[in-house]
């Protein structure tokens, strides 16, 4: 399953903050800890590049949220029919799924 993970859900791993986290999205998720890139490789996660076809879709999303980056997750959730992982409540104003 492909899952963009929100910056806040990845920090809140990474400093043992795991209660702020749902329990289902915890089912997705392994315990990490030391550095990020080695963490991350290890977690089997990948850093997505900001493609042409994600801005595409970027510009035509409505201002539910102002947040330019998670303006750029929700589009490359959409583009790539891939889940979200947020907390975020202003997630749930656009057309992508969420866990």
């Amino acid at each position: 399953m492909n899952i963009l993970i929100d910056t806040h859900i990845f920090l809140w791993l990474a400093n043992d903050n795991i209660d702020l986290i749902r329990e289902n999205q915890l089912e997705y998720l392994k315990d990490i800890n030391g550095d990020i890139l080695k963490t991350l490789k290890n977690m089997n996660i990948d850093i997505l590049d900001f493609d042409a076809k994600s801005a595409l879709i970027l510009s035509s999303l409505p201002f539910h949220h102002r947040d330019p980056f998670d303006r750029m997750i929700i589009s490359q959730a959409i583009r790539k029919k891939y889940k979200i992982m947020s907390a975020d409540k202003k997630f749930k104003l656009y057309n992508c799924e969420l866990l």
